[in-house]
């Protein structure tokens, strides 16, 4: 929970900070064949003798202070720890066939492209264990807004079948846990329910 939060505020203050990412957040995601025209740490415009590859892209940073906190961030990072972009794409893959068996859920899915579906689970778990791409998609709250009479069983069956997807794919028991927490946290924004007084 406090992962996701601390991420969550990290790139709201980015946001506000930054004008020009808040402007264009992709400004600072590289793509392949095209560098990133703003620093991904400091939002700043980027240096481009100052780089590192991370699965086989490459960033570029304003100063080499950003490169250093990139890299740590990257090694720090529950993404990383879980083993970056080839472990989540094989626990979605892997997760959306228990889903798309339970009947207590698939019929949310029912007119869903599950091509695009997949690809978006990709694109926010990755950012939200650290990933080094911001999540610019919908929020929860937003996404499952018209989901016609979801619930917390329904919530519960979603997380017990990400929680077994991992155990078959043989991740710790504590990045597990770590996982199941970040995924508890948006419970009550998946289920539209009222936010918790802080």
């Amino acid at each position: 929970m406090k992962i996701f939060s601390i991420a969550v505020v990290a790139l709201t203050v980015a946001l506000t900070l930054c004008p020009a990412l808040a402007a264009d957040p992709t400004a600072s995601i590289p793509t392949e064949g095209k560098s990133n025209t703003l620093c991904p740490i400091s939002g700043k415009p980027v240096n481009p003798a100052i780089t590192m590859e991370y699965e086989k892209l490459t960033y570029s940073f304003a100063d080499n202070d950003c490169r250093a906190k990139f890299k740590t961030s990257r090694e720090s990072s529950l993404y990383q720890r879980l083993g970056g972009k080839a472990a989540i794409d094989a626990s979605v893959e892997a997760f959306y066939v228990k889903v798309l068996a339970d009947k207590r859920v698939n019929h949310f899915f029912e007119d869903i492209n599950m091509n695009k579906q997949r690809r978006k689970q990709k694109e926010f778990l990755s950012a939200a264990f650290g990933g080094p791409i911001p999540w610019i998609g919908k929020d929860m709250r937003k996404a499952h807004a018209n989901l016609p009479g979801l619930n917390e069983t329904h919530f519960n069956a979603i997380a017990g079948h990400l929680k077994s997807t991992l155990e078959d794919l043989k991740v710790k028991k504590e990045l597990i846990d770590e996982v199941m927490t970040i995924a508890g946290s948006v419970k009550d924004d998946v289920l539209n329910r009222p936010k918790a007084a802080r």
